[in-house]
């Protein structure tokens, strides 16, 4: 051994310089890195006296669950994933995406979003300005929604082990203590509503993804709706049902909804909004509609009664402009989801057995 000392330098992973352009392995660290990356891109757009604590967890003050919090209210959670690709589509992104996802979660139970947390995993070589870009459109996502984003979590994986970004979030809500939603469950004879075209956000990951041009460009329809089943709800407050058609679209929510209950669907496929610009782009990739995923759109399942009563709720709204009477429980066919065709006849709508479209949320 010679007598010089030892190099220490050799003994630790090399930092990347803190000035730089994609994200590196280093910014999972939990060091520097990390702290940087929290403060300049993730800080500096979903800033709140919560958030700016970074503690492990979020103690959320009595004021944001009610001015004047009732002693019967209930705790609506929900959590869900986004690994959509591409991460930027027309009309939006992976971050409003993960914002509307799980406030329309939330919304389909009656409750008023407060809270959301949000865990990204990056990819080593993410560019930031792209990162930047989906966070900022998560935070407008946000202050629309009227909820706040107060913890979080980020995680870096090697190249080629992540994809660029994925999206965790969770969220909590309040469902008012006179709520009446799902008092009951679906009859025989209850009208099922729809708030408005459905394929639209299916079909704009898609067309992207197989790069095609249409006239008129397809927008994802992801929008926050816990305003419109509020509006909905103070008009009609005997809904028996309420979902989001999401994966597997319209098809997979009327299917588990008769799913080993004793009832049956019956609904009339030219009452389906759909956009003509997303039927053609069906038509030509050979999808159905019907199974196409939405994000601002939603299913109703009211008494035949306040049918027309709850359609004009839904349509005096911005978000249910569109929304139609598609057809009705029948106490036939239990199980099953039976569509009127346009020409006479009938067929059996079955639920998709895996996603005609991989990777759209």
């Amino acid at each position: 051994m010679s007598g010089e000392p030892p190099d220490m330098t050799r003994m630790a992973c090399p930092s990347p310089l803190p000035h730089h352009e994609r994200i590196v392995v280093g910014h999972g660290g939990g060091g520097v890195l990390t702290r940087e990356l929290i403060e300049k891109v993730f800080l500096s757009a979903f800033g709140n006296p919560i958030l700016a604590g970074l503690g492990d967890s979020a103690v959320l003050p009595a004021e944001w669950f009610s001015p004047a919090r009732g002693a019967g209210e209930r705790l609506a959670f929900s959590t869900d994933s986004f690994v959509v690709q591409p991460l930027v589509f027309p009309g939006g992104s992976i971050g409003d995406l993960a914002v509307n996802g799980t406030v329309n979660d939330l919304a389909m139970s009656g409750a008023r979003p407060i809270a959301l947390s949000a865990a990204f995993i990056l990819e080593e070589g993410l560019d930031v300005g792209v990162l930047s870009r989906i966070v900022a459109d998560m935070a407008r996502a946000a202050r629309t929604a009227g909820v706040g984003i107060v913890t979080g979590d980020t995680k870096v994986v090697e190249r080629g082990r992540g994809d660029g970004l994925s999206i965790t979030t969770a969220g909590l809500g309040l469902v008012p203590a006179d709520s009446r939603l799902g008092s009951r469950p679906p009859e025989a004879g209850d009208a099922i509503l729809v708030s408005g075209t459905v394929g639209d956000h299916g079909m704009a990951v898609m067309s992207v993804r197989e790069g095609l041009a249409f006239e008129a460009p397809i927008q994802t329809d992801s929008a926050p709706l816990h305003g419109l089943v509020a509006a909905l709800l103070a008009a009609f407050p005997d809904v028996a049902l309420l979902r989001d058609p999401t994966r597997g679209g319209l098809a997979m929510t009327l299917g588990e909804l008769v799913a080993g209950k004793g009832i049956g669907i019956e609904f009339d496929e030219a009452a389906v909004p759909v956009d003509p610009v997303v039927a053609s782009a069906c038509e030509i990739l050979g999808l159905d509609p019907f199974q196409v995923a939405n994000e601002g759109k939603l299913v109703a399942v009211v008494p035949a009664a306040g049918a027309e009563a709850a359609l004009a709720a839904l349509r005096a709204h911005p978000l249910g402009g569109k929304a139609a009477r598609i057809g009705r429980i029948v106490a036939d066919h239990p199980g099953l989801v039976v569509a009127r065709t346009p020409y006479g006849g009938t067929r059996i709508v079955p639920m998709p057995l895996g996603e005609q479209l991989p990777r759209i949320c």
